[in-house]
């Protein structure tokens, strides 16, 4: 799906809704209005959709633009609104679940003309939000590494690697939008946004007033409720994801190292840092001519052809021990059913104490053996114990998190392990230490390894969640809260 697929679709919905307002509702005042309103309120309805039944995903796309904003923020003159990003960040979902209902209820408020002057302003303010957003992620594509956004004298020609967020979210992961198309699409809304404000009571009203509360207030319970379900009691319904059940990793991961390997350069594009030319050469001219183009004066872009297999997350499935040895290749090859479980945080206070242990000293004494052609014998004996302080560091482990796997997790993989399963756990990089006593702490009998965490939220909306495997491919996904019996997934899953 491309955007401009998606945007084709929306205005034949929007056309054939607008053909049965005009020639049934004796009320209507305007074509171009209603189609507006029929375009722009199905879009939200869409767009936040396919948000609700990941809200997760929503989330923590949040988080990337809130620590954004803070590591901008912080070093200038608006140092001020720099703490209430990490306090949002921490509200990341609740704040996603507002924005996507506030998102489908206002399509639904423009499809039914539905208080027209309130929808008209609200439009025009989440889409000024949306703006802000996508349009500041694109022009930090300007902003070198060591620059700040608002230190304009040091932008230099747009390179996509500066970027921090490289898509926007507005469609989950059902279609990803690079922040430029993105804020270009913000763009365009902005003149709908604009005529709603000023043309406001030429808008089409369906329904009667009661009936059009009444659809929003319903609307808004369950689609919150929707969206709660999609990550507090079960994993979204709807996978956008890479990671979707019935893909085999392995064999993915594969094609997509393959197709990036076969990737050709076809050009050269060249801005000039001074001046801001551009220019464009084929690649084996620029081989000829490159000693005219000095990395010194001119940002070079390479452009190459698109992989015959698209990138995504499981090109980045790579898996370590705690000692780093890679066991992602082991993890794959696995012929039998095996079960990882996938945890991005692990919840814990850490505490460092001032303890004090005893510092032994030894030494080593050479004692002959008897007669001329005795041997000589090593004995070890204390020198001196001292007292020394030293720094110990104990971890506390959320007690409601732990009963996860003590309640409902392990009990399960305890009756897999019997029958000689594989089970590992993998979270964020962590120290060695914090999972070895996460493991004595919830008695998890399995090894755990590390990865990237943002590739675990990918994996599966839960933490911890729990994926079966067999042979790399992906049998099922369980949210802990909904995790069978043992028996229940050997019956239903075993083939």
């Amino acid at each position: 799906m491309t955007l401009s697929m998606l945007v084709l679709y929306i205005g034949i919905v929007a056309l054939i809704l607008t053909l049965l307002v005009g020639f049934k509702m004796r009320g209507h005042k305007s074509w171009l209005m209603t189609f507006l309103q029929n375009f722009c309120g199905t879009l939200f309805v869409f767009s936040g959709w396919v948000k609700a039944v990941d809200p997760l995903g929503t989330a923590y796309k949040m988080e990337e633009y809130f620590a954004e904003f803070q590591s901008t923020f912080s070093e200038t003159w608006f140092s001020f609104l720099s703490p209430v990003f990490p306090w949002l960040s921490e509200h990341s979902v609740l704040f996603s679940v507002v924005m996507i209902v506030f998102e489908i209820v206002l399509g639904l408020l423009l499809l039914m003309g539905a208080k027209t002057k309130l929808t008209s302003w609200a439009f025009l303010l989440l889409v000024g939000f949306f703006a802000v957003l996508t349009g500041f992620t694109y022009l930090t594509g300007y902003v070198p590494g060591d620059a700040n956004f608002f230190e304009f004298g040091k932008w230099v020609a747009f390179e996509e690697t500066n970027m921090k967020v490289t898509d926007c979210g507005c469609f989950g992961d059902f279609l990803k939008l690079k922040p430029k198309i993105s804020f270009f699409k913000d763009l365009v809304l902005l003149v709908p946004a604009f005529i709603f404000i000023f043309r406001h009571k030429d808008m089409h009203r369906l329904f009667p007033k009661g009936f059009r509360r009444a659809v929003i207030w319903v609307s808004i319970i369950g689609l919150t409720a929707y969206c709660m379900s999609n990550y507090m009691w079960d994993v979204p319904q709807v996978d956008f994801r890479p990671f979707k059940v019935g893909v085999n990793i392995g064999e993915r991961k594969l094609m997509e190292e393959e197709a990036e390997s076969n990737v050709q350069i076809t050009a050269y594009k060249m801005t000039n840092k001074a001046t801001g030319k551009v220019v464009q050469i084929p690649y084996e001219q620029y081989l000829k001519e490159f000693k005219n183009y000095p990395k010194e004066e001119w940002a070079l872009e390479q452009i190459k052809t698109e992989p015959s297999v698209p990138h995504t997350k499981i090109s980045d499935f790579d898996i370590s021990d705690i000692e780093g040895n890679d066991v992602t290749e082991e993890i794959l090859s696995d012929p039998n059913y095996s079960f990882m479980v996938v945890a991005y945080k692990i919840f814990f206070d850490a505490k460092s104490n001032l303890i004090t242990v005893n510092d032994t000293t030894f030494v080593v004494d050479t004692i002959p053996g008897e007669g001329a052609t005795g041997t000589l014998t090593l004995q070890k004996r204390v020198a001196s114990i001292k007292p020394v302080k030293m720094q110990e560091t104990t971890y506390e482990f959320d007690a409601n998190y732990r009963k996860r796997y003590t309640d409902i997790v392990n009990p399960v993989l305890e009756e897999a392990e019997k029958v000689g399963l594989n089970i590992f756990g993998i979270t964020a990089y962590a120290d060695p230490g914090m999972l070895d006593d996460f493991r004595h702490s919830t008695q998890s009998a399995y090894p755990f390894y590390v990865a990237d965490d943002i590739l675990l939220k990918t994996i599966v909306r839960s933490n911890p969640g729990v994926v079966l495997l067999k042979n790399g491919k992906i049998i099922q996904k369980w949210h802990f809260k909904k995790l069978p019996s043992f028996e229940k997934i050997k019956e239903t899953y075993f083939k």
